[in-house]
């Protein structure tokens, strides 16, 4: 296994290559899927960037609300049942910074251009 370039890198370069490079020379509809792909390929980018990190914290704030430790899935599954059950709402400590830190999280990798999600980011 090669140490450089990390995929990350060439993810990125493959990215910036079809948008520097190919993309002026396509017109019409074919200009438009291959955006598609250029998206696609940066969304990767920034999930092999941020996913760990955030994973991680995801898991600490969902020990920390249920009182138990496990895989990011199932906690997740737990912590919904939870909810759904009524078990916890959200005046429970910690819920809603934990979706609310979950959203932006999550919409760092998917959406990071949202207006909304800039706007707070700017609030912060």
């Amino acid at each position: 296994m090669q140490d450089e370039p990390t995929p990350t890198e060439l993810i990125k370069a493959v990215a910036d290559f079809l948008r520097n490079e190919i993309a002026p020379e396509i017109k019409g509809h074919n200009a438009f899927k291959l955006r598609v792909g250029i998206n696609a390929l940066d969304l990767v980018t920034r999930q092999l960037t941020l996913e760990q990190g955030s994973d991680a914290a995801e898991s600490a704030r969902l020990k920390q609300l249920l009182g138990a430790d496990g895989p990011l899935i199932e906690s997740n599954r737990a912590l919904c049942e939870k909810i759904a059950k009524g078990e916890v709402d959200l005046q429970t400590p910690g819920l809603a910074e934990h979706l609310w830190q979950t959203t932006m999280d999550k919409l760092a990798v998917d959406q990071p251009n949202y207006a909304s999600y800039k706007r707070e980011l700017g609030n912060k």
